[in-house]
């Protein structure tokens, strides 16, 4: 019964009232290895990893042949940038189950994020032709060849994840990056633009067009994107660095130093520079 509720309340988002009910089920029986495996998930969705990770441990000793709670634990693990954990668990679960997309793609992030991006690719190829319409796994491809300077090929996948799932701010998101590195910065605006809509507390994506536009000498709009971007992450040390350069681009050094003070202090050494050249 208690099992049943869980669920309903798990899919309606009702993560901590799921919690609840499957508190309950396992205390009439500790064997329950599903009620552990969605206690596991229902902490995962509340970022609560530590927990997760605890409750898929249990379900793991419980039946060490079950694919999910393997790859349950590695993603956890991967959120909590225990990467070498993580690829351990999602090769056990592609073992188990080699034929689940989704976990050669959330290994291939795995992989990333040690920057082992050859294999990540790998990963990533796997998980598309197992299921040609993944979005995310074109969106983490494209990533991925950006970061290995392939960009041609990097634009290609990003737009074919926004063509698979329009409404996914972060790959817009990142072909702005791309667009960006190539200096189309009116490329780039218009998919930040798009992402921010999607998603309007996208710190990043106000940031980015926020650099975009000072690259395109329009400062006034850089600094209302970085300054929003701030708003939503006040310790956001390298929006402060930029909206310091934009700043002191259209004149106004005293807020230009200001800024650039609050990036240092913030870690951003690179300030230091410019505080050196303009502020003393």
């Amino acid at each position: 019964m208690y099992s049943q509720l869980a669920l309903e309340e798990f899919l309606k988002g009702n993560y901590s009232k799921a919690i609840e009910y499957y508190t309950k089920a396992i205390q009439l029986n500790p064997l329950d290895v599903a009620a552990y495996l969605g206690r596991g998930l229902a902490y995962d969705d509340l970022e609560q990893y530590d927990k997760a990770i605890s409750d898929y441990t249990v379900a793991i000793k419980l039946n060490p042949d079950y694919a999910d709670t393997y790859t349950g634990r590695g993603t956890a693990y991967s959120k909590l940038g225990q990467y070498d954990k993580a690829i351990s668990d999602l090769t056990k679960a592609i073992k188990l189950n080699p034929d689940d997309a989704e976990v050669y793609n959330n290994r291939g992030l795995a992989y990333s994020g040690l920057g082992q991006y050859d294999k990540a690719l790998s990963d990533y190829t796997k998980a598309i032709k197992l299921d040609p319409d993944y979005a995310d796994a074109y969106n983490n491809r494209g990533i991925a060849y950006s970061d290995l300077g392939q960009y041609d090929k990097a634009i290609s996948d990003l737009t074919k994840a926004i063509k698979l799932n329009p409404d996914d701010a972060a790959a817009y998101n990142n072909r702005g990056n791309v667009y960006l590195y190539f200096k189309q910065n009116n490329k780039a605006i218009s998919d930040y633009t798009k992402a921010i809509q999607l998603n309007p507390n996208d710190a990043h994506a106000y940031y980015n067009r926020g650099v975009a536009y000072r690259d395109l000498d329009q400062y006034e709009k850089a600094i209302s994107d970085l300054t929003k971007a701030i708003k939503l992450n006040p310790d956001y040390a390298k929006a402060y660095y930029n909206r310091g350069i934009a700043y002191n681009k259209s004149g106004n050094t005293i807020k230009a130093c200001k800024d650039w003070k609050k990036a240092y202090s913030l870690g951003y050494v690179d300030a230091k520079e410019l505080l050196d050249r303009f502020c003393k």
